[in-house]
Protein backbone atom coordinates (compact mmCIF):
# COMPACT_ATOMS: atom_id res chain seq x y z
CA UNK A 1 0.00 0.00 0.00
CA UNK A 2 1.36 3.37 -0.98
CA UNK A 3 0.62 6.86 0.26
CA UNK A 4 -0.39 8.35 3.55
CA UNK A 5 -3.62 7.91 5.51
CA UNK A 6 -4.97 9.73 8.50
CA UNK A 7 -3.85 8.16 11.75
CA UNK A 8 -7.36 8.65 13.09
CA UNK A 9 -8.75 6.35 10.39
CA UNK A 10 -6.32 3.58 11.34
CA UNK A 11 -6.70 3.83 15.11
CA UNK A 12 -10.47 4.25 15.03
CA UNK A 13 -10.64 0.91 13.19
CA UNK A 14 -8.30 -0.83 15.62
CA UNK A 15 -10.24 0.57 18.59
CA UNK A 16 -12.83 -2.15 17.95
CA UNK A 17 -10.23 -4.68 19.10
CA UNK A 18 -9.89 -2.82 22.39
CA UNK A 19 -13.67 -2.90 22.84
CA UNK A 20 -13.91 -6.67 22.59
CA UNK A 21 -11.02 -7.38 24.97
CA UNK A 22 -12.63 -5.04 27.52
CA UNK A 23 -15.94 -6.89 27.18
CA UNK A 24 -17.70 -3.90 25.64
CA UNK A 25 -20.00 -3.74 22.60
CA UNK A 26 -18.23 -2.78 19.39
CA UNK A 27 -17.99 0.99 19.03
CA UNK A 28 -17.65 1.71 22.76
CA UNK A 29 -14.38 3.62 22.32
CA UNK A 30 -15.76 5.56 19.35
CA UNK A 31 -18.88 6.60 21.23
CA UNK A 32 -16.78 7.51 24.27
CA UNK A 33 -14.67 9.63 21.94
CA UNK A 34 -17.71 11.51 20.64
CA UNK A 35 -18.93 12.19 24.17
CA UNK A 36 -15.51 13.17 25.50
CA UNK A 37 -14.73 15.46 22.58
CA UNK A 38 -18.08 17.21 23.02
CA UNK A 39 -17.31 17.79 26.70
CA UNK A 40 -13.89 19.13 25.72
CA UNK A 41 -15.57 21.56 23.33
CA UNK A 42 -18.01 22.68 26.04
CA UNK A 43 -15.20 23.60 28.44
CA UNK A 44 -13.13 25.31 25.75
CA UNK A 45 -10.08 23.11 25.19
CA UNK A 46 -7.56 24.50 22.72
CA UNK A 47 -6.65 22.56 19.53
CA UNK A 48 -3.55 20.91 21.02
CA UNK A 49 -5.52 19.70 24.04
CA UNK A 50 -8.35 18.45 21.83
CA UNK A 51 -5.87 16.54 19.66
CA UNK A 52 -4.29 14.86 22.68
CA UNK A 53 -7.75 14.12 24.09
CA UNK A 54 -8.96 12.69 20.79
CA UNK A 55 -6.31 9.96 20.72
CA UNK A 56 -6.57 9.31 24.45
CA UNK A 57 -10.29 8.63 24.08
CA UNK A 58 -9.80 6.32 21.10
CA UNK A 59 -7.00 4.39 22.82
CA UNK A 60 -8.00 4.60 26.48
CA UNK A 61 -8.06 0.79 26.71
CA UNK A 62 -4.65 0.17 25.09
CA UNK A 63 -3.44 -1.63 28.20
CA UNK A 64 -6.59 -3.64 28.89
CA UNK A 65 -5.23 -6.92 27.50
CA UNK A 66 -2.29 -6.89 29.93
CA UNK A 67 -4.43 -7.78 32.96
CA UNK A 68 -6.86 -10.12 31.19
CA UNK A 69 -5.07 -13.32 32.21
CA UNK A 70 -4.86 -12.23 35.84
CA UNK A 71 -8.54 -11.24 35.93
CA UNK A 72 -9.53 -14.61 34.50
CA UNK A 73 -7.26 -16.48 36.93
CA UNK A 74 -8.43 -14.58 40.01
CA UNK A 75 -12.14 -14.93 39.26
CA UNK A 76 -12.03 -18.33 37.57
CA UNK A 77 -14.21 -16.80 34.88
CA UNK A 78 -14.35 -15.21 31.44
CA UNK A 79 -12.29 -12.04 31.75
CA UNK A 80 -14.53 -10.20 29.27
CA UNK A 81 -17.65 -10.85 31.36
CA UNK A 82 -15.90 -9.84 34.58
CA UNK A 83 -14.66 -6.60 33.03
CA UNK A 84 -18.00 -5.78 31.47
CA UNK A 85 -19.77 -6.08 34.82
CA UNK A 86 -17.19 -3.86 36.49
CA UNK A 87 -18.12 -0.96 34.20
CA UNK A 88 -21.53 -0.63 35.86
CA UNK A 89 -20.37 -1.35 39.42
CA UNK A 90 -19.46 1.24 42.04
CA UNK A 91 -16.27 -0.52 43.04
CA UNK A 92 -15.58 2.09 45.75
CA UNK A 93 -18.59 0.75 47.68
CA UNK A 94 -17.78 -2.22 49.91
CA UNK A 95 -21.28 -3.67 49.49
CA UNK A 96 -21.44 -3.25 45.73
CA UNK A 97 -17.89 -4.55 45.43
CA UNK A 98 -18.77 -7.69 47.40
CA UNK A 99 -21.85 -8.30 45.27
CA UNK A 100 -19.79 -7.83 42.13
CA UNK A 101 -17.23 -10.42 43.25
CA UNK A 102 -19.96 -12.87 44.25
CA UNK A 103 -21.67 -12.50 40.86
CA UNK A 104 -18.52 -13.21 38.93
CA UNK A 105 -16.39 -15.79 40.76
CA UNK A 106 -16.28 -19.32 39.32
CA UNK A 107 -19.75 -19.13 37.71
CA UNK A 108 -19.80 -22.84 36.87
CA UNK A 109 -18.25 -24.03 40.13
CA UNK A 110 -19.89 -25.65 43.12
CA UNK A 111 -21.19 -23.53 46.01
CA UNK A 112 -18.10 -24.48 48.02
CA UNK A 113 -15.73 -23.53 45.20
CA UNK A 114 -17.48 -20.21 44.67
CA UNK A 115 -17.40 -19.38 48.36
CA UNK A 116 -13.71 -20.21 48.64
CA UNK A 117 -12.80 -18.04 45.67
CA UNK A 118 -15.08 -15.25 46.88
CA UNK A 119 -13.22 -15.14 50.19
CA UNK A 120 -9.83 -15.04 48.43
CA UNK A 121 -10.81 -12.33 45.95
CA UNK A 122 -12.90 -10.18 48.29
CA UNK A 123 -10.31 -10.40 51.05
CA UNK A 124 -7.73 -8.62 48.94
CA UNK A 125 -10.10 -6.69 46.71
CA UNK A 126 -8.68 -3.21 47.33
CA UNK A 127 -5.09 -4.24 46.75
CA UNK A 128 -6.05 -6.45 43.81
CA UNK A 129 -8.07 -3.69 42.15
CA UNK A 130 -5.15 -1.30 42.43
CA UNK A 131 -2.73 -3.84 40.98
CA UNK A 132 -4.99 -4.71 38.04
CA UNK A 133 -5.59 -1.07 37.19
CA UNK A 134 -1.91 -0.24 37.63
CA UNK A 135 -0.95 -2.96 35.14
CA UNK A 136 -3.51 -1.77 32.62
CA UNK A 137 -2.81 1.95 32.93
CA UNK A 138 0.98 1.71 32.93
CA UNK A 139 0.98 -0.55 29.89
CA UNK A 140 -1.52 1.55 27.97
CA UNK A 141 0.45 4.71 28.66
CA UNK A 142 3.71 3.10 27.54
CA UNK A 143 2.21 1.94 24.25
CA UNK A 144 0.79 5.43 23.60
CA UNK A 145 4.33 6.80 23.96
CA UNK A 146 5.61 4.12 21.61
CA UNK A 147 3.01 5.21 19.06
CA UNK A 148 4.48 8.70 19.14
CA UNK A 149 1.39 10.31 20.66
CA UNK A 150 1.58 13.43 22.86
CA UNK A 151 2.64 13.16 26.50
CA UNK A 152 -0.79 14.47 27.48
CA UNK A 153 -2.37 11.48 25.72
CA UNK A 154 -0.19 8.99 27.57
CA UNK A 155 -0.82 10.75 30.89
CA UNK A 156 -4.59 10.71 30.35
CA UNK A 157 -4.55 6.97 29.65
CA UNK A 158 -2.41 6.32 32.72
CA UNK A 159 -4.80 8.20 35.01
CA UNK A 160 -8.03 7.07 33.38
CA UNK A 161 -9.35 5.47 36.58
CA UNK A 162 -8.54 8.25 39.04
CA UNK A 163 -11.65 9.64 40.78
CA UNK A 164 -12.36 13.23 41.83
CA UNK A 165 -12.58 12.28 45.52
CA UNK A 166 -9.19 10.52 45.52
CA UNK A 167 -10.53 6.96 45.79
CA UNK A 168 -9.44 5.95 42.29
CA UNK A 169 -6.33 4.23 40.97
CA UNK A 170 -3.47 3.87 40.29
CA UNK A 171 -2.19 6.78 42.44
CA UNK A 172 -5.28 7.95 44.30
CA UNK A 173 -4.97 11.48 42.90
CA UNK A 174 -7.64 13.93 44.02
CA UNK A 175 -9.46 16.80 42.33
CA UNK A 176 -7.45 19.03 40.04
CA UNK A 177 -4.30 17.00 40.67
CA UNK A 178 -5.80 14.52 38.21
CA UNK A 179 -4.84 15.56 34.66
CA UNK A 180 -7.80 17.30 33.01
CA UNK A 181 -7.83 14.98 30.01
CA UNK A 182 -7.92 11.95 32.32
CA UNK A 183 -10.93 13.44 34.08
CA UNK A 184 -12.67 13.71 30.71
CA UNK A 185 -11.80 10.10 29.84
CA UNK A 186 -13.20 8.86 33.13
CA UNK A 187 -16.59 10.54 32.79
CA UNK A 188 -16.87 9.97 29.03
CA UNK A 189 -16.43 6.20 29.21
CA UNK A 190 -18.82 5.94 32.16
CA UNK A 191 -21.47 8.03 30.42
CA UNK A 192 -21.16 5.85 27.31
CA UNK A 193 -21.66 2.62 29.24
CA UNK A 194 -24.76 3.87 31.02
CA UNK A 195 -26.10 5.60 27.88
CA UNK A 196 -25.76 2.31 25.97
CA UNK A 197 -27.63 0.46 28.72
CA UNK A 198 -30.17 3.01 29.95
CA UNK A 199 -30.27 5.88 27.44
CA UNK A 200 -29.50 9.55 28.00
CA UNK A 201 -31.46 9.78 31.25
CA UNK A 202 -29.61 6.76 32.59
CA UNK A 203 -26.32 8.47 31.79
CA UNK A 204 -27.57 11.66 33.44
CA UNK A 205 -28.50 9.76 36.58
CA UNK A 206 -25.03 8.25 36.95
CA UNK A 207 -23.41 11.63 36.28
CA UNK A 208 -25.44 13.24 39.07
CA UNK A 209 -25.29 10.44 41.59
CA UNK A 210 -21.59 10.56 42.42
CA UNK A 211 -21.31 14.32 41.76
CA UNK A 212 -18.52 15.65 43.92
CA UNK A 213 -17.11 12.16 44.41
CA UNK A 214 -16.32 10.46 41.09
CA UNK A 215 -16.35 13.20 38.48
CA UNK A 216 -15.08 16.73 38.07
CA UNK A 217 -18.14 18.96 38.82
CA UNK A 218 -17.23 21.19 35.86
CA UNK A 219 -17.54 18.20 33.53
CA UNK A 220 -20.84 17.14 35.09
CA UNK A 221 -22.10 20.65 34.38
CA UNK A 222 -20.83 20.44 30.81
CA UNK A 223 -22.69 17.17 30.34
CA UNK A 224 -25.93 18.79 31.50
CA UNK A 225 -25.67 21.23 28.60
CA UNK A 226 -25.11 18.34 26.16
CA UNK A 227 -27.84 16.18 27.61
CA UNK A 228 -30.66 18.01 25.82
CA UNK A 229 -29.01 17.85 22.39
CA UNK A 230 -31.09 15.10 20.81
CA UNK A 231 -29.35 15.37 17.44
CA UNK A 232 -26.00 14.72 19.08
CA UNK A 233 -27.18 11.54 20.80
CA UNK A 234 -28.73 10.33 17.55
CA UNK A 235 -25.31 10.64 15.92
CA UNK A 236 -23.67 8.85 18.85
CA UNK A 237 -25.97 5.91 18.23
CA UNK A 238 -25.83 6.10 14.45
CA UNK A 239 -24.23 3.74 11.95
CA UNK A 240 -21.81 6.43 10.69
CA UNK A 241 -19.96 6.53 13.99
CA UNK A 242 -16.45 6.16 12.54
CA UNK A 243 -16.97 9.01 10.09
CA UNK A 244 -18.34 11.14 12.90
CA UNK A 245 -15.32 10.40 15.06
CA UNK A 246 -12.65 10.93 12.39
CA UNK A 247 -14.21 14.33 11.67
CA UNK A 248 -13.66 15.33 15.32
CA UNK A 249 -9.88 15.44 15.01
CA UNK A 250 -8.87 19.13 15.03
CA UNK A 251 -8.15 20.16 11.43
CA UNK A 252 -5.05 22.09 12.42
CA UNK A 253 -3.64 19.08 14.31
CA UNK A 254 -4.36 16.20 11.91
CA UNK A 255 -1.84 13.38 12.30
CA UNK A 256 -0.90 11.35 9.22
CA UNK A 257 0.38 7.78 9.07
CA UNK A 258 3.02 7.01 6.45
CA UNK A 259 4.56 3.58 5.90
CA UNK A 260 6.90 3.79 8.89
CA UNK A 261 4.10 4.96 11.15
CA UNK A 262 1.89 2.07 10.02
CA UNK A 263 4.73 -0.32 10.87
CA UNK A 264 4.94 1.25 14.33
CA UNK A 265 1.18 0.90 14.79
CA UNK A 266 1.37 -2.79 13.83
CA UNK A 267 4.27 -3.37 16.23
CA UNK A 268 2.45 -1.59 19.06
CA UNK A 269 -0.78 -3.50 18.58
CA UNK A 270 1.12 -6.78 18.38
CA UNK A 271 2.11 -6.07 21.98
CA UNK A 272 -1.53 -5.50 22.90
CA UNK A 273 -2.40 -8.82 21.25
CA UNK A 274 0.35 -10.86 22.85
CA UNK A 275 -0.25 -9.38 26.31
CA UNK A 276 -3.64 -11.14 26.38
CA UNK A 277 -1.96 -14.36 27.50
CA UNK A 278 1.46 -14.88 29.11
CA UNK A 279 1.82 -17.99 26.95
CA UNK A 280 1.82 -16.01 23.72
CA UNK A 281 4.23 -13.27 24.73
CA UNK A 282 5.92 -12.06 21.51
CA UNK A 283 4.20 -14.77 19.45
CA UNK A 284 3.08 -12.19 16.90
CA UNK A 285 6.56 -10.75 16.59
CA UNK A 286 7.93 -14.26 16.17
CA UNK A 287 5.44 -15.15 13.44
CA UNK A 288 6.20 -11.89 11.66
CA UNK A 289 9.97 -12.45 11.82
CA UNK A 290 9.72 -16.02 10.59
CA UNK A 291 7.28 -15.17 7.79
CA UNK A 292 9.52 -12.37 6.53
CA UNK A 293 12.52 -14.68 6.78
CA UNK A 294 10.82 -17.39 4.71
CA UNK A 295 9.71 -14.79 2.16
CA UNK A 296 13.28 -13.59 1.83
CA UNK A 297 14.61 -17.09 1.22
CA UNK A 298 11.90 -17.70 -1.37
CA UNK A 299 12.68 -14.45 -3.16
CA UNK A 300 9.37 -12.67 -2.65
CA UNK A 301 9.30 -9.01 -3.60
CA UNK A 302 9.49 -6.24 -1.01
CA UNK A 303 5.75 -5.50 -1.20
CA UNK A 304 4.88 -9.08 -0.22
CA UNK A 305 7.49 -9.06 2.54
CA UNK A 306 5.96 -5.86 3.94
CA UNK A 307 2.48 -7.41 3.81
CA UNK A 308 3.75 -10.48 5.65
CA UNK A 309 5.48 -8.37 8.27
CA UNK A 310 2.30 -6.49 9.08
CA UNK A 311 -0.02 -9.50 8.73
CA UNK A 312 2.23 -11.50 11.05
CA UNK A 313 2.11 -8.78 13.68
CA UNK A 314 -1.69 -8.47 13.52
CA UNK A 315 -2.84 -11.98 12.56
CA UNK A 316 -4.07 -12.80 16.07
CA UNK A 317 -5.83 -9.50 16.80
CA UNK A 318 -9.07 -11.49 16.80
CA UNK A 319 -7.84 -13.45 19.83
CA UNK A 320 -8.54 -10.35 21.90
CA UNK A 321 -12.17 -11.46 21.65
CA UNK A 322 -11.48 -14.93 23.08
CA UNK A 323 -11.80 -15.62 26.80
CA UNK A 324 -8.63 -16.35 28.77
CA UNK A 325 -10.39 -19.36 30.25
CA UNK A 326 -9.85 -20.81 26.77
CA UNK A 327 -6.53 -19.22 25.80
CA UNK A 328 -4.82 -20.25 29.05
CA UNK A 329 -6.55 -23.57 29.62
CA UNK A 330 -3.96 -26.21 30.63
CA UNK A 331 -5.65 -29.05 28.81
CA UNK A 332 -7.70 -30.11 25.80
CA UNK A 333 -10.48 -27.73 24.75
CA UNK A 334 -14.08 -28.87 24.70
CA UNK A 335 -16.08 -28.79 21.47
CA UNK A 336 -17.74 -25.54 22.50
CA UNK A 337 -14.39 -24.00 23.41
CA UNK A 338 -12.92 -25.04 20.07
CA UNK A 339 -15.77 -23.31 18.25
CA UNK A 340 -15.08 -20.11 20.21
CA UNK A 341 -11.34 -20.34 19.55
CA UNK A 342 -11.85 -20.91 15.82
CA UNK A 343 -13.79 -17.67 15.52
CA UNK A 344 -10.71 -15.55 16.12
CA UNK A 345 -9.54 -15.37 12.47
CA UNK A 346 -13.02 -14.10 11.57
CA UNK A 347 -12.64 -11.39 14.20
CA UNK A 348 -9.23 -10.56 12.74
CA UNK A 349 -10.74 -10.08 9.29
CA UNK A 350 -13.60 -7.96 10.60
CA UNK A 351 -11.28 -5.65 12.52
CA UNK A 352 -8.60 -5.18 9.89
CA UNK A 353 -10.89 -4.69 6.91
CA UNK A 354 -12.34 -1.61 8.61
CA UNK A 355 -9.11 0.30 7.87
CA UNK A 356 -8.47 1.05 4.20
CA UNK A 357 -4.71 0.87 4.75
CA UNK A 358 -5.06 -2.75 5.94
CA UNK A 359 -7.25 -3.98 3.09
CA UNK A 360 -4.16 -5.56 1.54
CA UNK A 361 -3.40 -7.63 4.66
CA UNK A 362 -6.82 -8.33 6.20
CA UNK A 363 -7.54 -11.46 4.15
CA UNK A 364 -3.95 -12.65 4.47
CA UNK A 365 -3.88 -12.23 8.26
CA UNK A 366 -7.22 -14.05 8.59
CA UNK A 367 -5.90 -17.05 6.64
CA UNK A 368 -3.30 -18.21 9.15
CA UNK A 369 -5.24 -21.34 10.21
CA UNK A 370 -6.21 -22.50 6.72
CA UNK A 371 -4.87 -25.75 5.20
CA UNK A 372 -4.16 -26.85 1.64
CA UNK A 373 -6.67 -29.70 1.98
CA UNK A 374 -9.51 -27.37 2.96
CA UNK A 375 -9.71 -28.65 6.55
CA UNK A 376 -8.51 -25.42 8.16
CA UNK A 377 -10.56 -22.58 9.55
CA UNK A 378 -12.40 -20.27 9.56
CA UNK A 379 -13.32 -20.44 5.86
CA UNK A 380 -12.01 -23.86 4.87
CA UNK A 381 -9.92 -22.52 1.99
CA UNK A 382 -8.16 -24.98 -0.30
CA UNK A 383 -4.66 -24.71 -1.73
CA UNK A 384 -5.75 -23.11 -4.98
CA UNK A 385 -7.39 -20.34 -2.95
CA UNK A 386 -4.21 -19.56 -0.99
CA UNK A 387 -1.45 -17.47 -2.54
CA UNK A 388 2.22 -17.83 -1.59
CA UNK A 389 2.17 -15.22 1.22
CA UNK A 390 -0.81 -17.00 2.83
CA UNK A 391 0.99 -20.35 2.63
CA UNK A 392 4.07 -18.79 4.22
CA UNK A 393 2.06 -17.24 7.06
CA UNK A 394 0.45 -20.62 7.84
CA UNK A 395 3.87 -22.30 8.13
CA UNK A 396 5.29 -19.44 10.21
CA UNK A 397 2.36 -19.53 12.63
CA UNK A 398 2.46 -23.31 13.08
CA UNK A 399 6.23 -23.29 13.53
CA UNK A 400 6.23 -20.54 16.16
CA UNK A 401 3.31 -22.10 18.06
CA UNK A 402 5.01 -25.52 18.13
CA UNK A 403 8.52 -24.26 18.91
CA UNK A 404 7.37 -21.98 21.74
CA UNK A 405 6.25 -23.18 25.16
CA UNK A 406 2.56 -23.72 25.88
CA UNK A 407 0.58 -24.62 29.05
CA UNK A 408 -1.27 -27.56 27.50
CA UNK A 409 1.66 -29.73 26.34
CA UNK A 410 5.25 -30.68 27.00
CA UNK A 411 7.94 -28.65 25.28
CA UNK A 412 8.91 -29.92 21.84
CA UNK A 413 12.46 -30.33 20.56
CA UNK A 414 13.40 -28.76 17.19
CA UNK A 415 13.35 -32.27 15.73
CA UNK A 416 9.83 -32.85 17.09
CA UNK A 417 8.63 -29.59 15.55
CA UNK A 418 10.03 -30.42 12.12
CA UNK A 419 8.60 -33.93 12.19
CA UNK A 420 5.12 -32.54 12.85
CA UNK A 421 5.50 -30.05 10.03
CA UNK A 422 6.92 -32.67 7.66
CA UNK A 423 3.96 -34.93 8.38
CA UNK A 424 1.61 -32.11 7.30
CA UNK A 425 3.51 -31.21 4.12
CA UNK A 426 1.40 -31.48 0.99
CA UNK A 427 -1.96 -31.95 2.67
CA UNK A 428 -1.83 -29.30 5.38
CA UNK A 429 1.10 -27.00 4.68
CA UNK A 430 2.88 -25.93 1.54
CA UNK A 431 6.07 -27.98 0.91
CA UNK A 432 7.83 -25.01 -0.70
CA UNK A 433 7.05 -22.75 2.25
CA UNK A 434 8.24 -25.48 4.62
CA UNK A 435 11.53 -25.80 2.75
CA UNK A 436 11.81 -22.02 2.94
CA UNK A 437 11.38 -22.24 6.71
CA UNK A 438 14.14 -24.81 7.02
CA UNK A 439 16.47 -22.70 4.89
CA UNK A 440 15.69 -19.58 6.93
CA UNK A 441 16.30 -21.34 10.26
CA UNK A 442 19.57 -22.82 9.04
CA UNK A 443 20.84 -19.48 7.77
CA UNK A 444 19.62 -17.25 10.62
CA UNK A 445 19.76 -19.45 13.72
CA UNK A 446 16.37 -18.00 14.72
CA UNK A 447 15.19 -19.08 18.19
CA UNK A 448 11.61 -18.49 19.44
CA UNK A 449 11.29 -15.70 21.97
CA UNK A 450 11.43 -16.61 25.65
CA UNK A 451 8.36 -16.63 27.88
CA UNK A 452 8.07 -13.77 30.39
CA UNK A 453 8.73 -14.49 34.06
CA UNK A 454 5.01 -14.71 34.90
CA UNK A 455 4.44 -17.52 32.42
CA UNK A 456 7.50 -19.45 33.57
CA UNK A 457 6.36 -19.20 37.18
CA UNK A 458 2.84 -20.36 36.27
CA UNK A 459 4.29 -23.24 34.29
CA UNK A 460 6.46 -24.37 37.20
CA UNK A 461 3.46 -24.25 39.53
Amino acid sequence: MAGVVRMSEVLSALSYALDIVEGQPEGHALRSCMIGMRLGEEIGLDPAQRSALFYALLLKDLGCSSNAAKVSYLFGADDRVVKNDLKTTDWTSVLQGARYVLRNVTPEGSARERLGRFVRVAGGSKRTSRELIQIRCDRGSAIAVQLGLPDETASAIRHLDELWDGRGHPEGLRGEKIPLLARILCIAQTLEVFWARDGVEGAAAIARKPRGSWFDPQLVGAFESVRQDGAFWTRVGGDRIRREVVALEPDEMVMDADGRTLDRICESFSQVIDAKSPWTARHSQGVSDVAVGIAGVMGLREGDRRRLRRAGLLHDIGKLGVSNTILDKPGRLTGEELVAMRLHPAYTLRILERASCFHDIADLAASHHERLDGKGYFRGLTGDQMDTPARILVVADIYEALAAKRPYREDLTPEDVMKILDDQAGEGVCPRALEGLKAFLAASGFVPYELPDAARIARAA
